[in-house]
């Protein structure tokens, strides 16, 4: 059965098959929003609040788009899992962006800025992330980080994307071990 609804400002016209009346659709309405960015901390980090929209089917959260600058270039994008309590620190990236959200679970990310040119040099920087508050945070080139999942049974999940691709024959990782004297933070051992 054919609609006999009439189009407008919120109908479009969908395909275009000459010879047959077009099927009407009705247009979605916004289902991306604006982000809170936060920037108090080392001198290139960026936390910013993803604001999630809930539609009649689902929970749509943006997290990479062109339209927000910088971070648009992902070239190199890996999925996570982190292990009840796990600790991955401390590593950088002398040459690339990291930008990090988490999709399941709470995790912990401490950040340290060790650039000698910095304004922030020295600054620890500290960001709870959770699936509750989508929350994407840039991290540039040259800045120590570590990452806890802070929860005792369960895996956490997390995105990992970056500006530049990954070498395999030189990759652009440099470590540290999670209880270094060159950091001023230490990660707990139990959550």
């Amino acid at each position: 059965m054919r609609s006999s609804r009439q189009p407008n400002a919120e109908s479009a016209p969908v395909g275009s098959n000459p010879g047959r009346q077009d099927l009407l659709g009705v247009k979605d309405g916004q289902t991306v929003i604006d982000r809170e960015l936060l920037r108090d901390g080392i001198d290139g980090v960026f936390v910013e609040v993803l604001r999630p929209v809930v539609t009649r089917n689902s929970v749509t959260t943006e997290f990479l788009s062109s339209y927000w600058g910088g971070c648009s270039a992902a070239r190199h994008a890996i999925l996570v899992t982190f292990r009840p309590g796990a600790v991955a620190a401390w590593h950088m990236h002398r040459g690339r962006k990291d930008y990090v959200m988490v999709h399941s679970g709470h995790v912990l990310v401490v950040m340290y800025d060790g650039r000698a040119a910095s304004a922030t040099l020295g600054k620890v920087q500290v960001a709870h992330l959770s699936e509750a508050v989508p929350t994407l945070v840039t991290i540039p080139p040259g800045v120590w980080h570590g990452i806890q999942n802070l929860q005792a049974l369960t895996p956490s999940g997390m995105i990992n994307y970056f500006d530049q691709p990954y070498d395999p024959s030189d990759p652009d990782s440099w470590r540290l071990p999670p209880n270094t004297d060159e950091i001023p933070y230490s990660f707990r051992t139990t959550v």
